[in-house]
Order: structure tokens, then sequence, then C-alpha cells
């Protein structure tokens, strides 16, 4: 079985952490979300509290599929400002597993750890600019996966962004099967 981690941070968007837990969850997948503080308890961009599954100290990404991290500000910065979690997202990187990011994410998480030079990926309007400078190739598309690499421009992609993702876990069929589901 297929695992991920959701990272969540206070001020996430709610939305595009949720989504994905939910569509990777019906997949199958071993999903869980990690705060990356040492409180369960993680507040999102739009005031939804939630309690995490674990905390990042207690969190082992050594055998992690996926790592996922959501956008929303300050979430995505305070995702950014957590060494644990660069430490992490650099052996994923390294060892060539999948790595995920939606609207600021993958231009303030992911950019300033070099790991989207030469790839092609997407953000929330506004953000291009740290995408460009990092040496991604910013494109316009909603969801973009470019190797082990998978990205999103924001909240309205959150459902489309999970079926990416249960794709590349689970393989095409699974993500028909699981929007079927859901009436998509």
């Amino acid at each position: 079985m297929s695992k991920a981690y959701i990272f969540l941070a206070d001020g996430f968007e709610e939305i595009e952490a949720l989504a994905p837990v939910d569509l990777l969850r019906r997949a199958g997948v071993n999903v869980s979300t990690v705060s990356i503080t040492q409180q369960k308890e993680v507040t999102g961009a739009h005031g939804v509290t939630v309690a995490a599954d674990t905390v990042i100290a207690d969190a082992d990404a050594s055998d992690v599929d996926l790592i996922v991290c959501p956008g929303g500000m300050p979430g995505a910065a305070n995702l950014a400002a957590c060494e644990e979690l660069n430490r992490m997202i650099r052996a994923q990187h390294t060892s060539g597993r999948y790595i995920s990011a939606i609207c600021a994410a993958p231009a303030v998480t992911l950019s300033p750890l070099g790991i989207l030079s030469g790839k092609n990926a997407t953000c929330y309007p506004g953000f291009e600019k740290a995408l460009s400078e990092a040496g991604a190739i910013h494109t316009a598309e909603r969801v973009v996966r470019d190797g082990n690499i998978i990205t999103s421009n924001g909240p309205s992609s959150a459902i489309q962004f999970g079926l990416a993702l249960v794709e590349a876990l689970c393989g095409a069929d699974t993500a028909k099967t699981v929007a079927s589901g859901i009436l998509l």
C-alpha cells in the first residue's frame, strides 16, 4: 500500500489539504496528516481547525511515497520555515519519490529548495516570479506533473490535484474509479 504525508501548518488552505486526503484515502492510500509543530491542532486560513494524525517530530518520511504541501498563506510560508520538513523534502527529491504542492506552496515552499529547477510547474497567480527565479518553467495549467514533481494552481483545482496524486500512486484506472465515485 502506498503511503503519503500531507503536511499542515497554521494558515493552510483547507480545501487544498483535505480534498487530497479524502481522494487518496478513497484510493486505498495510507495517508497521514502531519502538523509541522508539536501540536496536533492546526488552524487553516479560513479558521477551520483540524487535528493532524501526528506531529513532525514523530513522522518518519523515509518510506513515504508522496509528500503533499498545501498552499494558503501564511501556511505555505510556515511550511517553508520548517527545517525538518525541508530536510524531508530534499531527501524525498534525492530518492526520486513524489513531491507535490498546490497554490502558493510550489513557489513559496518548494522553489527555495532548488528542486523545481528545470521542471515544469504551476502555482497560484502572482507567485510565478518565484518559480521562474528558482529555474522552474511556469505553465498556466491547473495541474502539472513533471517527473516526480506534481504542482497545482489553487483551491479550484484541489480535486483535479488530488486525482493526479491518486493517478501517480495508484494508476489511471484507480483515479478514474475514484473520480466516478465522486460523480466526475
